[in-house]
This record gives structure tokens, sequence and C-alpha cells, in this order.
């Protein structure tokens, strides 16, 4: 079924699925009545000649020069072609698409003031699956001037008057990857909970962390959610046996779990909250005023709602994947988890086991939480363009710190559960929990028990690929 775009309503769902899965894409006609008649406006104010930002000036530090009618054609494609100073790798093509997307949904709001043709042009791009080449650094949140110019000069665009400003005064970069990452990260929680549950299996935990009363009288919803979600993995679980608890109280990486995956869902949400609000946001500078037939200036291209909310995120997505790593460095240790050193097939042996999992778990979560630092806060300098551009966001960082650090989560939890499943045969406890059991069925089919004379998994990417599935989770 086609993603209808009228500017008002797009999701993070719709998003995944053009991005990802090659949706066809559709603008509703009542948007494509909505632009005409807003270029209309536009193409008045041209006639009038009254003086309008990107309309009938320059820009930036040129915005008290004037263009002429006439001008208005060459001003505007080079405009694009003179912001085209973007450097290093190509954005992925799903990043690529997804701002492909936004930017439409954008035009179709008629908020631009731009022909029905260029946002038509655009919903042919990704309907023909257009691949151009846009690359990575260059942006500094407050429109992803460097990176809309390869993009549209990649298309091949030909803007007439205020639309070579319209199609790059945007942040669709920052907010297409942050709907990817964000998507990601809603798969990397879910996946995080599993993991938990099959850790307190493996350890054989208490559970009395997850009696309801921590929710009742506590009453975050991510805490709420993380808590039942885990009790009804864990339904049916030898766990809730009157003597399966090896401790009256466990290490704070066990114990203090739901409240860490909840505030990860709490940010979570905020986060997606933002995006929701970003991908049917005007991010034009100026902005047609269709009510009053007139452009303003705003500043609607600062980023620092979506880019803040990001920040947020990874902060909070940091403790919870070092809390999975720290547990699973409990159940290698004997001293914790009372099995064999590394989890080995029997005591007494002189092989490492799984132990050096532990190893890789720490250098993967170290690099994960290092990009948790914010980034919203950040200002290199105010002197671009005579003073006037003295604002970043870096929302392009931070959507790519977001993806980077749910890729290397996804990598951690993968040896999380490697290790999770060889220490729940070694204890050999059974039944498992309704959730628990299946998903340690799936993982070992990808990962078979490491026996004594074997060596550990050497592969993990079916696991990993697994993972970034939602299949587990």
């Amino acid at each position: 079924m086609p993603v209808i775009l009228t500017g008002r309503d797009l999701t993070l769902h719709e998003v995944t699925r053009v991005a990802r899965s090659n949706e066809r894409v559709m603008l509703a006609p009542e948007a494509l009545e909505r632009m005409a008649a807003t270029r209309s406006i536009a193409e008045q104010a041209l006639r009038s000649g009254d003086r309008i930002y990107g309309l009938t000036t320059g820009v930036g530090a040129r915005r008290d020069v004037d263009v002429t009618a006439a001008e208005a054609g060459a001003f505007n494609r080079l405009l694009l072609l003179n912001h085209r100073v973007g450097q290093g790798p190509p954005w992925p093509h799903e990043v690529v698409r997804a701002a492909l997307l936004k930017l439409a949904n954008s035009f179709a709001s008629g908020t631009a003031g731009v022909r029905p043709q260029l946002a038509e042009e655009l919903v042919a791009a990704l309907n023909d699956g257009a691949r151009p080449s846009v690359r990575r650094y260059g942006s500094v949140g407050i429109a992803d001037l460097a990176l809309n110019a390869d993009l549209a000069v990649e298309l091949g665009l030909e803007p007439e008057a205020k639309e070579g400003l319209s199609l790059l005064n945007h942040n669709a970069f920052s907010t297409g990857a942050a709907a990817l990452a964000v998507a990601d990260s809603v798969t990397l929680v879910n996946a995080l909970d599993l993991a938990l549950a099959l850790d307190l299996e493996a350890f054989a935990a208490n559970v009395s962390v997850l009696h309801p009363a921590v929710g009742e009288t506590r009453p975050y919803p991510g805490l709420v959610s993380t808590l039942e979600r885990v009790r009804g993995l864990l339904d049916g679980s030898y766990l809730w046996g009157a003597e399966a608890a090896r401790f009256i109280q466990d290490p704070l990486s066990f114990r203090s779990a739901p409240q860490v995956h909840g505030a990860a869902r709490d940010a979570l949400a905020f986060t997606s909250r933002q995006l929701e609000i970003e991908l049917n946001a005007s991010q034009e500078n100026p902005l047609l005023v269709a009510g009053e037939e007139r452009l303003v200036s705003v500043g609607n291209f600062e980023a620092l709602p979506l880019a803040a909310a990001l920040d947020f995120l990874r902060i909070a997505l940091a403790p919870a994947l070092t809390s999975g790593t720290e547990r699973a460095l409990k159940l290698l240790q004997p001293l914790y988890s009372g099995l064999p050193e590394g989890l080995a097939a029997r005591e007494g042996i002189a092989e490492d086991a799984l132990a050096e999992f532990g190893v890789a778990a720490q250098a993967i979560v170290s690099e994960a939480r290092l990009l948790a630092q914010p980034v919203s806060f950040e200002l290199s300098s105010t002197t671009q363009a005579r003073g006037i551009e003295d604002r970043m966001s870096l929302a392009p960082l931070g959507a790519r710190r977001l993806a980077e650090q749910v890729e290397l989560g996804t990598r951690a939890l993968a040896i999380e559960l490697v290790i999770a499943v060889q220490a729940i045969d070694l204890r050999n406890v059974r039944p498992l929990g309704a959730g628990t059991q299946p998903a340690y069925a799936l993982v070992r089919e990808l990962v078979p028990f490491t026996g004594e004379g074997e060596p550990l998994a050497q592969d993990l990417e079916p696991l990993v690929q697994l993972l970034r599935s939602g299949r587990l989770g």
C-alpha cells in the first residue's frame, strides 16, 4: 500500500517502509492543490518587487543584495552549486531515501511555496529507485545545506525563484537519519529486555526485582512497561519457584536493570514524539503563511528540539548497554555465577571457553558509551556569514552517533545472548519462560553449545542479523 503524503501525518513506520522496503509514494490530491495555491502567492510576491529574503534578495551575508525576476533562475541554480561543499563518504542509500521522503512531505504542506512539480520530481525519484550520492560531512544542523545541495544537484532539479533556497534550507537529512536510528533503537530496547530475562534465568537471579509494586510505587511509564514485558517473557519460568534464587539480593546490574531499561524506554518515547513532530514540521525560511498571503522570515531550520532529544536518547541507552555487558561478565566468573570459569563445559579444564567474549563485549560497549557525549550544545565559531550564522545544533552528527551506538549495542547484545544461553545450559534449569524459551531456541539454532575441546562461535553475524530483524524481543 503506497504512502500518501499530505504534509501533516507522516509516521516513523512509513519512513522505514519507504527507506528500507522501497514502498511507493504518492502526493495527496489536496497537497497538490495546496502547493499550487501557495506557489501562486510566491509568484505574486516576486512580481510585486517586495524585498523578501531568498526570493528577491540574496541569502546569508548577501541578504541585502537584490535579485531581479530575470536573475532568479540563474541565481537559484548557482545557489545549489555554491553550497556543494560536502565531504567524505556518501550517506547510506536508505538515509537518502528517508531524507527525500521528508522533503517531499514538507513541500506537500505548502509552507515552502514551491511548484507542485518539484515535489512530484522528488516522489518520482523515490518510486524510480534513484540513487543520488550525498556526501556525509559538512552540515552543522542549522539546515543541512551541503547535503541538500548534493541531493538537488544529483537529482538534476532545476529550481525557479525561491526554490533553490527551499531545496537547501531544511533539515531533511538530520530528520531522515534520526528516524531510521530511532526505529532501530526501538528494536534494540525490546531486545535488551529479552536479554535481561535470559540473564536472570542464566544467573538464577531473584525475581523480586520484577514485583508489580516496583512500578506502582514509582510509576514511570518506561519502568512499568519494562516490568510488564520482562515478567511476561519469564511467565512460567523456573525462576518463580520458591527456592530458585541463589541470593537474597543480586548485583545492581541485575537488581536495577528494570529501572535502567525503563529510563531508556522513557527517553525513547520522548525522542519518538519529537521526531513525529519534526517529520511533519515546517523547516523552511522564509515561511509562506497562506492565510496572510505573504512570506515571513523565521528560524524553523533550528533543529535543537530533535538534536537535544537524540542526545538524551544516547545518554539513556549507554547505561543499559553497560549493565548488559556487566551481567555477561558476571556470568563468565565463578565467583558470581557459581559456574565454571568462562562457562567452560566442566570445571578444571584449561580452556578459555567463552571468556574472551567478555573482552570483546567490553571493547564494543566502551565505544558505544563514548558516543553518548552530547553534541547539540557544540559551537565552533560565530564568524560565518558576518556573524549571522552563529548557531548550530549538529543534528546530523547526533543522528549518526545514535545509529552507530545502536549498531555497536546490537553486537554487544549478541555476545550477551550467547553467554546467557551457555550459562542456562550449564545450570541445566528448566522450564524457561514463555518468551525466553523460543528466544533460547532461536539463538541455539545459530550458535551451538561450546563443548569441551571446541572453540567458541567464530561468527555471530547471523545472530546480529536476527537481532536487527526484530524477531528477538
